[in-house]
């Protein structure tokens, strides 16, 4: 494939959603383009804004936290295999705001809690605190919602 012809289907792709340089990378190299090649379309991509590292994360942070419920750290694990740098990583973290960080956890509490059908307020603990954890939520963080919402709880009881 020729270098003028991969950059336009690199274009129309990155036009289509925002790419991280590794997927576009990786893209370049299964269509068989020399490594000198691909960093040429790279840096043209950049030059076009086609390609911005600092977009895509705060984009991909968004929305894996708005559509999956992922945590900060799951997000920042899955940035760290896009090869995204430390400084976008916390920008992208940044952006999504604490206040709606501690809303979407103790909605997701409560729908666990909701769920469970664990009698042993122990295991039900735990389970949610896994589950939580699994999403990639601070265990200090869901501790503490956890414990305060159980508390909230006993009290109405």
């Amino acid at each position: 494939m020729e270098k003028e012809e991969a950059l336009v289907k690199m274009q129309n792709w990155c036009a289509y959603q925002e790419r991280s340089q590794f997927d576009v990378r990786k893209k370049l190299q299964s269509l068989k383009l020399p490594t000198e090649q691909i960093d040429e379309v790279i840096v043209l991509l950049i030059e076009d804004n086609f390609l911005n590292e600092e977009r895509f994360a705060l984009a991909f942070a968004g929305g894996k936290f708005r559509i999956k419920h992922w945590g900060k750290q799951k997000i920042k694990n899955e940035l760290r295999k896009h090869q995204v740098s430390d400084y976008c990583i916390n920008k992208a973290l940044a952006s999504l705001g604490d206040d709606d960080y501690e809303k979407e956890l103790k909605r997701l509490i409560e729908k666990k809690i909701a769920q469970s059908k664990q009698s042993d307020r122990r295991k039900m603990y735990y389970s949610v605190m896994n589950y939580l954890f699994a999403k990639g939520y601070e265990s200090d963080k869901i501790s503490k919602a956890l414990n305060k919402i159980l508390g909230e709880q006993n009290d109405e009881s």
